[in-house]
């Protein structure tokens, strides 16, 4: 695991707790810290309370217990002087005349600072305000403990000394279920992580919600959340605890654990503080507000560690699409919604009840060609004003050929065939280009020729161009200029290739046509391929386009990082050979990456004038959207 990629291990860990016997759980906790360290977890956090347990209810008030907990506070400082990595601990400790419920964070033989809980829950089965002070009633920013000065306060940013991005704030249980939790400024102040340590017991429908809380949190304040909170353990008076535990990054969940274990359980992951750099970068708006802006957090400095780690964390091999079928099949139809209505909107706007599309029998065109359908059926059009044009060529075969007219035919739209060989064979004369020379003219010829027949078709008959290029093409500018790259209208131009195909299966999945559906799942099964040169003798497609720009799923992976977290080569590299260790070697990715850095960079003049389309996920590179880039900016450095 790579420290410069911007990685951290973190941890959460449900301990085994006796309530009231600080003896048992310090040694519960010691036996966790150790595991932690073996782990190569480098902050490791533990529930709220849990050196005394949650559930002591009046026990807080004894003398006994507390001097317990404060001696086993210093036994821990003094375990982990032979461990590494920093832990997070809670523990009632008295202040001032006062008792507060606090987390404490230890490393190496030092406790770093003392984090008092801001707001004390009471109401329903909560009465903490029967034990502990609220945060604003403190009087003093620091305690002695054992001989030494430790702050005292809950406005502390943790850092790392040789590490900028590894900071973290804490917050304890009730914090983040208020109105405006303490991690809103934590964050805008500079955490990158947030530990909350807490005892949250369960009710029905408090597990989603619980989860959904953290899930936003994370998201909003564009950090990463661990939460460990109190275990079955605990008593059950009246109140039964789980042991919850959950690490969130930017709203997506990387880990869970098993709630209801009557033993010591723990839970970690890498979390990648680069990418939150990047999306605070990105998101203006998440520096726009400043709560407390009096308020001055002080930063508190930790050693750290790098530890000799192999990254555990998981990337998607298909970060467009969800692996789960269930989400995958709602992304699908709500993409299908946006498309469609995006279209629908551009027909009610124009007054254009026609649309010209060329239908190839390949994946792209097909898409769009549903997508139509779709829009005219939302706006009650009647299918014979889609227009699908096929235009076979020299590379056309017969079974997209086929495809492509049934396909048109049984969706009740008006099908015409315009043969272009003809046509690029006096072109070729007229710009003295030899037909057997089949290269990028021969090929750009035709895409050209079919551009312009759609174009003056759709003159002839009133009707809007709808363009089928998807996002991957545009990406590598796998497009031809003022060819296929041109429309009046273009509803795939933020699908990404390997979406584009889960698009088309959703559609031929949830179609009740039988013969429909086997045309579409026949087109699912052609291989990808322009059509430009010739087929084989036997009438077989040979021109397959990942054999000459590389597999999509990689390059949509490398689009994914680039664009959406602004990863650097060098990580993306590294975040591939992790991913796809098992699919391509380290040499096929360095490939095919230089190759997708040099084409994303000389091929954004093409980008620069695409038609009109709807952005349907958190990548579009539109220059009127998401993506301004120069068309001279040189790719040397990236390679």
């Amino acid at each position: 695991m790579k420290k410069e990629f911007g990685f951290m291990r973190v941890g959460a860990v449900v301990p085994e707790v006796r309530i009231s016997d600080v003896d048992f759980n310090a040694k519960e906790i010691k036996k966790m810290m150790t595991k932690a360290e073996e782990c190569g977890i480098q902050i490791t956090l533990f529930p709220e309370l849990s050196l005394t347990g949650y559930t002591c209810a009046d026990l807080f008030l004894n003398e006994f217990l507390l001097d317990k907990a404060y001696n086993a506070l210093i036994d821990l400082k003094k375990y982990s002087k032979k461990l590494k990595g920093v832990f997070i601990v809670g523990l009632p400790m008295r202040l001032d005349n006062q008792l507060f419920n606090v987390g404490a964070v230890i490393e190496q033989g030092a406790i770093l600072g003392i984090v008092p809980k801001t707001y004390i829950p009471n109401y329903g089965e909560f009465y903490e305000k029967r034990w502990f002070s609220e945060d604003e009633k403190r009087i003093s920013d620091s305690v002695i403990i054992d001989g030494e000065v430790v702050p005292f306060k809950t406005n502390m940013i943790f850092k790392e000394k040789n590490n900028e991005k590894a900071t973290f704030g804490i917050e304890v249980c009730e914090d983040l279920w208020c109105t405006y939790p303490p991690s809103n400024d934590l964050t805008v102040h500079g955490a990158r992580m947030i530990f909350n340590l807490s005892a949250s017991n369960e009710v029905i429908g408090k597990f989603e919600y619980r989860k959904g809380l953290i899930k936003s949190q994370s998201e909003k304040t564009i950090s990463a959340y661990i939460y460990a909170s109190s275990g079955i353990n605990e008593s059950t008076t009246d109140l039964v605890f789980s042991g919850a535990s959950f690490i969130y990054e930017i709203g997506k969940k990387l880990a869970a654990n098993k709630r209801f274990d009557f033993s010591s359980n723990m839970i970690y992951t890498d979390v990648d503080l680069a990418r939150i750099d990047a999306m605070r970068t990105r998101d203006i708006s998440y520096m726009g507000v400043i709560k407390e802006k009096s308020k001055k957090y002080d930063v508190v400095y930790f050693n750290g560690y790098t530890p000799d780690n192999q990254l555990i964390r998981e990337y998607d091999e298909y970060p467009f699409v969800p692996s789960d079928k269930n989400n995958r099949d709602e992304r699908c139809e709500e993409i299908l919604n946006i498309q469609a209505h995006g279209l629908a909107k551009r027909l009610k706007s124009t007054g254009i009840k026609k649309s010209i599309i060329g239908i190839s029998g390949g994946l792209d065109s097909t898409l769009a060609f549903l997508v139509v359908v779709k829009a005219y059926d939302i706006l009650g059009i009647d299918h014979e004003n889609i227009i699908g044009i096929t235009m076979p060529g020299f590379g056309t075969t017969n079974r997209t050929y086929t495809n492509a007219c049934e396909f048109v035919k049984l969706y009740g739209a008006t099908l015409k065939e315009i043969n272009i060989k003809d046509a690029c064979l006096q072109h070729f004369k007229d710009i003295d280009h030899d037909p057997s020379i089949l290269d990028v003219t021969y090929e750009n010829v035709q895409a050209r020729e079919r551009t312009q027949i759609l174009m003056d078709y759709a003159n002839k008959v009133g009707g809007l161009v709808i363009g089928t290029g998807d996002l991957s093409e545009l990406a590598l500018g796998w497009c031809t200029y003022n060819g296929d790259h041109m429309s009046n209208y273009a509803v795939n131009v933020s699908i990404p290739k390997t979406l584009v195909r889960y698009l088309v299966l959703y559609y031929g999945e949830t179609e009740s046509d039988d013969k429909r559906r086997k045309i579409i799942m026949d087109i699912l099964d052609t291989p990808v391929s322009p059509e430009l040169l010739p087929p084989s003798e036997s009438g077989e497609i040979l021109q397959q386009t990942e054999s000459i720009v590389g597999p999509y799923v990689l390059h949509d992976f490398f689009l994914y990082h680039f664009l959406r977290y602004g990863a650097s080569p060098d990580k993306i590299r590294y975040l591939a050979s992790h991913t796809f260790k098992d699919s391509f070697d380290y040499e096929t990715i360095d490939k095919w990456l230089n190759f997708f850095i040099k084409r994303f960079f000389n091929q954004q003049f093409k980008r620069s004038c695409i038609p009109d389309g709807p952005k349907v996920g958190t990548i579009s590179i539109s220059p009127r959207g998401d993506l301004r880039m120069p068309s001279d900016a040189n790719s040397d450095m990236w390679l």
